[in-house]
């Protein structure tokens, strides 16, 4: 039976930066590597926040992407 194994927990948080001529929202994303991977959604929504507050911009999305190890 295949096993997904972690190797490695990333952070992106997403800012709204502006509009466009159509007035779509414009976003910038900045990327954290080496993420704990036993941190929590809610560990990792306290970070984005305290960290938005660094920001000039008002923060869109909180993103958590995990990359696995498929073995079998």
């Amino acid at each position: 039976m295949a096993q997904a194994n972690v190797i490695d927990t990333k952070l992106r948080l997403v800012f709204e930066t502006g509009l466009d001529e159509k007035g779509k929202p414009i976003h910038k994303s900045k990327t954290y590597s080496s993420v704990k991977q036993s941190a929590t959604a809610d560990q990792l929504f306290s970070v984005g926040q305290a960290l938005e507050t660094l920001s000039n911009y008002p923060l869109a999305a909180i993103n958590r992407n995990d990359s696995f190890d498929i073995v079998g």
